[in-house]
């Protein structure tokens, strides 16, 4: 039987309306700070003269691999990254960071570990955690039998230092998309992953933590013309849509990469069609950079110095839509 998002327990169709409702009723407290640039990665908002970015992020299910595995030490990089990742996608520098970590007990073999985490993601994202609530829910909060049960999440405060937030505005046809290569299925759709992959082995890949792409990101922000940004999370690659309609062009995606391992076995095992696939996972690309044809190679190169490989894997195109004209499952 194919298995797809929704039969493991995730309508994305009607997510979608969840946060059409929800825009509307918060879009009600905004007050003249706020800047008119919604459904993106992060919130605006001008003070004197900076723009600051906010952002909220969890790691999702991913806490239940990790209960699994009885292994808890990076899923503090998973936490940074959700939103570092996101803060960057408007062109902002993340600056600071409070965590909240929820516990089903007091655990504090536990909380040490998902610390480590925590602090190994700070520090490669070059942010500070500056504090942090944590909250004993044991009518809540339930884990894996024989575990602790936990959630961990982050809100994010970053500076957009050249007081022109990138939005995708800027995105014209023929613009090159370049993607920059993800560290695995990161933090999204493990409530599907997790149900199809039940071998060891596979779990573990489940666990590598999410990339961080802060540095490369904003060397590029900082020396080439980035049209927009994208960060391919749940979703996948509709994800482009937050900066595609902001300027009324669409992307055809026409020479991903191949994947890495763990998208065949998922493929395999859930028995679901390649469309399926790329609109639910990121498919070995974690980030997408927008920009002229002209700054490509400079932008390949730039994540290249930064151990990231990178791949040219479409075009911006003035007909409006995401379209995945081939994909490397076949």
């Amino acid at each position: 039987m194919a298995f797809d998002y929704s039969k493991a327990g995730v309508d994305v169709r009607k997510v979608k309306g969840m946060h059409a409702e929800i825009d509307a009723l918060l879009r009600s407290t905004h007050c003249g700070d706020v800047l008119p640039i919604y459904g993106h990665y992060a919130g605006l908002l001008r003070r004197g003269d900076q723009i600051l970015a906010m952002h909220a992020d969890g790691v999702g299910t991913k806490v239940l691999v990790a209960q699994k595995l009885r292994k808890f030490d990076t899923v503090g990089i998973d936490c940074i990254a959700m939103n570092v990742n996101d803060i960057i996608c408007v062109g902002a520098r993340p600056v600071a960071l409070v965590d909240y970590l929820a516990l089903e007990k007091e655990d504090a073999k536990l909380t040490r570990e998902l610390m480590k985490g925590l602090v190994e993601g700070a520090k490669e994202a070059d942010v500070s955690v500056v504090g942090g609530e944590t909250a004993i829910m044991r009518d809540v909060i339930k884990g894996e039998k024989g575990c602790t049960g936990f959630d961990l999440a982050a809100t994010c405060l970053g500076v957009v230092e050249s007081g022109k937030p990138i939005t995708g505005e800027a995105m014209k046809p023929g613009d090159a998309v370049i993607g920059l290569e993800s560290s695995g299925i990161h933090s999204n759709a493990l409530t599907l992953a997790r149900k199809v992959l039940k071998e060891k082995k596979w779990l573990q890949e489940l666990l590598v933590p999410t990339r961080i792409y802060v540095r490369p990101v904003l060397e590029m922000v900082n020396s080439l013309e980035v049209h927009g940004l994208a960060h391919i999370t749940g979703g996948a690659f509709s994800k482009l849509n937050r900066i595609a309609e902001r300027a009324g062009v669409g992307i055809e995606l026409d020479d991903m990469p191949e994947p890495q391992a763990i998208f065949r076995a998922l493929w395999r095992a859930a028995k679901i069609s390649e469309r399926e696939m790329y609109r639910t996972f990121n498919m070995g690309v974690g980030m997408c950079v927008v920009l002229p044809e002209k700054d490509a190679d400079a932008c390949i190169s730039i994540a290249k110095r930064h151990e990231i490989r990178a791949w040219r894997i479409g075009k911006v195109t003035s007909r409006h839509g995401i379209f995945l004209e081939k994909t490397r499952l076949d």
